[in-house]
C-alpha cells in the first residue's frame, strides 16, 4: 500500500500514466487528474499519458490533448502508473511500458484486482480510483484542474453519488474537491446525463427488445453488429444502458451485451444487492465490483445468457435460502 505518493515517485524524471481499455469516466478522470497533479508537483519531469482515445465529452479536462493513443515510446520510464485497471490484461497496449519501467505502480479499486506491479495499492471498498487519488493528493499541488478530473471520475463511478459504493470517504473526497472553482452540475449534466439523439434511439431500442426472466428478477438487453452499423454507433454510445435496465422494478440483476465479433459479446452486469456480479464475471475471465462488473464471452446471445444465468440463479437461490432461515 502507498503511504505517501510523492515519496514513492521520488526524483523521477520520466513518468508514464495509463488506464484500462475502453476508458470510462473514472479511468479518464484518474489518468488526467494524476497528470495534472504531477505536472504541478514535478514541473521539470517528462510526464506522458497513454490511453485509448476517450469520448470527446471529456475533452474539457486538462491533459486530454496530451493523450498518446499510439502507445509508442522508445525509452524506459522511471515510474509508470496503471490506474483503474483490475489486471495487466486490461492495460493491453501499455503492458510493455508498464513492465519495462524502473518502477511500476498500480492504483485501483476493483475487488478482482490481486495486485500487480512493483507497488500495488488496491482499495476495493472505495467508490472509484478517483476517490483513492483524492485522499492521496496533497493540498499543495491541488488546483481546480485536478479537482475537476477527480470529481468527474467519482461522479461517473457512483452514478452521480447514487450507487451503494458511495460511502463516507466518498463524501469526504467530494468535500475536498468542491472547494475549488468549477461547475460540478455542468460536469454531471454534460458527461453523465446528456445523450445524443442516436444514443437515445439505441437506449430505446434496447429497452423495447429487452427480456425479463427468472420470474422477473433478471433483465437482459443486447445490440448486435448489424444494429450498430445501422445507427452508426460504437461501444462508447452504450454508456448508461445497463444502469437503465437495472432500475426496472423487481429486478435483481441487469445484463447488457453488445456484439464485438463473430459469436463474441462484451457483457456488462449490474446487481441490486443479492448477487455478487464480480464473482460471475470473474468465472468468465472478467472482473469488477460486487454490484458492477463485466466480461467478454463467446457464443450467441442466448448461449451467453444461459451460461450467465446458471451462476446468477445459484446465488439467488442461496440468498433465498438464507432469508428463509
Amino acid at each position: 500500500m502507498i503511504n505517501n505518493l510523492l515519496e514513492e515517485i521520488g526524483s523521477a524524471k520520466t513518468i508514464g500514466i495509463t488506464g484500462h481499455v475502453r476508458p470510462d469516466g473514472d479511468c479518464v478522470g484518474a489518468v488526467l487528474g494524476l497528470y495534472s497533479y504531477l505536472s504541478n508537483a514535478y514541473k521539470d519531469a517528462d510526464i506522458r499519458i497513454f490511453l485509448e482515445e476517450p469520448a470527446e465529452m471529456f475533452s474539457f479536462l486538462k491533459g486530454y490533448d496530451k493523450i498518446d493513443s499510439t502507445f509508442a515510446y522508445p525509452g524506459q520510464f522511471d515510474v509508470f502508473f496503471s490506474l483503474d485497471s483490475g489486471d495487466l490484461e486490461r492495460i493491453e497496449k501499455s503492458q510493455k511500458l508498464f513492465l519495462g519501467a524502473k518502477k511500476s505502480i498500480c492504483i485501483d479499486h476493483h475487488i478482482s484486482n490481486q495486485g500487480f506491479g512493483d507497488v500495488s495499492h488496491v482499495e476495493p471498498q472505495a467508490s472509484s480510483t478517483c476517490e483513492i487519488l483524492t485522499h492521496m493528493f496533497e493540498d499543495e499541488y491541488m488546483d481546480a484542474e485536478v479537482a475537476k478530473a477527480l470529481y468527474t471520475g467519482i461522479a461517473h463511478d457512483t452514478g452521480i453519488f447514487r450507487y451503494s459504493c458511495t460511502g463516507a470517504k466518498t463524501f469526504e473526497a467530494l468535500g475536498k474537491l468542491v472547494q475549488y472553482d468549477f461547475d460540478g452540475s455542468k460536469i454531471t449534466d454534460e458527461t453523465f446525463l446528456q445523450k445524443t439523439y442516436v444514443q437515445n434511439q439505441i437506449l430505446g431500442r434496447t429497452l423495447l427488445e429487452s427480456i425479463l426472466f427468472m420470474d422477473g428478477r433478471c433483465i437482459a438487453g443486447s445490440i448486435d453488429r448489424k444494429a450498430m452499423e445501422f445507427y452508426g454507433v460504437n461501444s462508447r454510445d452504450f454508456e448508461g444502458i445497463v444502469n437503465q435496465l437495472q432500475v426496472t422494478k423487481g429486478v435483481e440483476v441487469a445484463i447488457f451485451m453488445h456484439e464485438t465479433g463473430t459469436l463474441e459479446h462484451k457483457v456488462s452486469l449490474r446487481s441490486n444487492g443479492k448477487v455478487d456480479v464480480s464473482e460471475v464475471a470473474s468465472y468468465f475471465g472478467g472482473g469488477g465490483h460486487v454490484r458492477a462488473a463485466g466480461c467478454t464471452m463467446n457464443g450467441t446471445f442466448h448461449d451467453v445468457l444461459n451460461n450467465l444465468s446458471l451462476h446468477i440463479e445459484r446465488q439467488l437461490m442461496e440468498q433465498d435460502r438464507m432469508e428463509q432461515k
